[in-house]
């Protein structure tokens, strides 16, 4: 059995520091494959642009298969609490909050440097796992959710499927963030009522 000496806890300090380090390496990483696609970037680039070594890179992931799927992960994550606070805040009318909601999810996609990134996701399906279905259908809960709460079940469902495919189609149509947002706030209004 050993002392306590012999197996010390990591401190609240050292997790943290371990988190926040994570968290960069995915960022860059994630990153890294909307630019170069996920076949063409290595994890020495990954670990350039993450200014970790790549000995160090591989300690915290086992392959790019892994990096990939924790980078991604990361980011809905991310991107579904934002969603969840947005559409939490009830004392604001609910066209609003929706439209926020979209933009955090959606909307910061939108864009000819921001469309790498859906690119990089939707070509890689088989690389991210049951992520890739669990997160765009926790949106889609989110969003009946908060209609149902001002309108009830009745249609909430399809008023969410409806905006939802406003959303993707407007998201490749868009130039830019801005007009995306313009349209679908029209989409909303119109059926958020």
């Amino acid at each position: 059995m050993s002392s306590p000496e012999a197996d010390p806890l990591p401190s609240p300090t050292t997790t943290a520091t371990t988190t926040d380090r994570r968290t960069v390496v995915l960022d860059s990483a994630l990153a890294t494959f909307a630019r170069y696609g996920y076949r063409k970037t290595s994890m020495e680039e990954v670990a350039r642009v993450a200014r970790i070594s790549r000995p160090g890179l591989y300690f915290l992931f086992s392959s790019k298969e892994a990096l990939f799927r924790a980078a991604v992960t990361q980011t809905l994550s991310r991107d579904l609490t934002a969603v969840e606070h947005v559409l939490a805040d009830t004392g604001r009318p609910l066209a609003t909050r929706l439209l926020e909601a979209f933009d955090r999810w959606a909307g910061r996609y939108v864009g000819p440097l921001a469309r790498d990134v859906v690119v990089l996701i939707e070509d890689n399906p088989d690389l991210l796992g049951e992520i890739a279905e669990t997160a765009p259908r926790r949106f889609e809960e989110l969003i009946t959710d908060a209609i149902a709460a001002e309108s009830g079940r009745g249609t909430a469902t399809a008023v969410a499927q409806t905006v939802i495919s406003a959303s993707i189609g407007l998201k490749y149509q868009a130039a830019s963030r801005e007009f995306y947002l313009e349209r679908l706030k029209v989409a909303i209004e119109l059926l958020v009522r």
